[in-house]
């Protein structure tokens, strides 16, 4: 079954692939998904056309800087993406999981959740943000009943846009099998609610899905000569990637969603691990920088062609490159004493391999701005949210999550 309103997604959505090539990396599940869209609108969006929008949002941040109280009523939360948003699936026989101490140290229990974290990662508080409790993830056997009705969490450690990325992890959960629960949740949902509340409880879902760091540093870079390297030149491969993160997104408009946060990467040429092994200077790593440079502004313009083509602001992409180098470029403003080294790791920058017992442990998370060779600490993703909350279009376009729950708010 899916869940899903009545528009016609015959869309012509181009491909941004100028290449002849187009091969189709995505496996999907049922024939109806291997549509072909073409763009033929290539306007941009204005942002924030309308004043009232402006004075919604100023006052949204006013509020915000006053009170932390919730901004609306609790909706449904999914998420979906990569370890930067898993919430815990540790319910696979697969290397890539977090559910070992250190992980956890800060989290209320102070025992591993599965987070890549000391404590709390995007989603739990965004979650906090949003009013809602936190959404557990899918494979979790805590997932039932009512607490269906909160969300699911469907992200997975190392998968990305591309099924061959992450091929060094077993069993992970890539985005089409994501797909697949999310169709499976809907189903139990329905069980519950019935058709029409479950169908409206997903329309009216919050979703994040955080994809493609993976897709070049445990894809394209992840050794010399790679099979995609070999396959394909950089740009090409931004082409590519972008055609198949289209067929993602569009999937999840299929799904139901009409409220979908888009993240773009991180600071890919900062991330620990590639200062580890590339860096001898204390400095971010230009080569895989420069590919973050590049393929994120790509993704802006996608979402805005689409969102103008389905007539609705339905995707809202996040900066998470500014959000991430904010804090990188200027540890100290934050609070951090550096950005330069992991919390919990080993070897040079504390970049090597994931956390574990035998790792150097930081004795105060909060003053540093990473906490492992990949992920942020909670207290630099707690940074990270505010600008999901109240962020100028630099961060959020064409609008920040303050903004999309007063305006949900009005038409719920």
């Amino acid at each position: 079954m899916v869940l899903n309103n009545s528009t016609d997604l015959s869309l012509c959505i181009c491909i941004l692939n100028n290449s002849s090539e187009t091969p189709n990396n995505t496996h999907w599940p049922h024939a109806t998904e291997k549509k072909s869209f073409i763009i033929k609108n290539q306007r941009k969006i204005p942002t924030l056309q309308n004043p009232s929008l402006v004075f919604v949002n100023l006052v949204i941040v006013i509020a915000t800087m006053v009170s932390p109280a919730p901004l609306a009523e609790a909706r449904a939360f999914f998420v979906f993406g990569d370890s930067l948003v898993n919430n815990g699936n540790i319910y696979l026989a697969t290397t890539a999981r977090a559910d070992s101490p250190p992980y956890g140290v800060d989290y209320p229990t102070h025992r591993p959740t599965g987070r890549f974290s000391n404590g709390l990662n995007l989603p739990g508080i965004i979650s906090e943000q949003i009013g809602s409790e936190p959404t557990l993830p899918y494979l979790s056997p805590d997932l039932r009943g009512q607490k269906l009705l909160v969300g699911a969490d469907f992200a997975s450690a190392g998968i990305g846009i591309l099924n061959d990325t992450g091929i060094q992890f077993v069993n992970i959960i890539r985005m089409f099998r994501q797909f697949e629960y999310f169709q499976e949740y809907q189903r139990r949902v329905t069980e519950i609610v019935g058709q029409q509340q479950a169908q409206r409880l997903v329309n009216q879902a919050l979703i994040l899905i955080t994809l493609g760091g993976n897709d070049f540093v445990n894809n394209y870079f992840l050794v010399p000569l790679s099979d995609r390297s070999r396959q394909f030149s950089l740009p090409e491969y931004y082409r590519y990637l972008i055609s198949e993160y289209l067929k993602i997104l569009l999937r999840l408009y299929e799904l139901g969603s009409r409220r979908v946060l888009v993240t773009s990467t991180g600071p890919l040429g900062c991330v620990l691990a590639e200062l580890a092994m590339r860096s001898r200077n204390w400095e971010c790593v230009p080569e895989i920088q420069r590919v973050a440079n590049i393929f994120n502004p790509l993704l802006v313009p996608l979402i805005q062609q689409l969102n103008s083509q389905l007539g609705s602001d339905v995707f809202v992409s996040a900066n998470a490159f500014s959000m991430n180098m904010d804090f990188i470029s200027n540890p100290q403003r934050f609070g951090f004493v550096t950005s330069k080294v992991a919390c919990c790791g080993q070897g040079p920058y504390n970049g090597l391999g994931l956390c574990t017992r035998l790792s150097n442990l930081c004795p105060n998370r909060d003053v540093y701005a990473l906490w492992d060779s990949f992920h942020p600490t909670e207290r630099a993703n707690r940074f990270i949210v505010q600008q999901f909350m109240v962020g100028s279009t630099r961060y959020m376009n064409p609008m920040n999550l303050s903004t999309i729950m007063a305006m949900d708010s009005t038409t719920s």
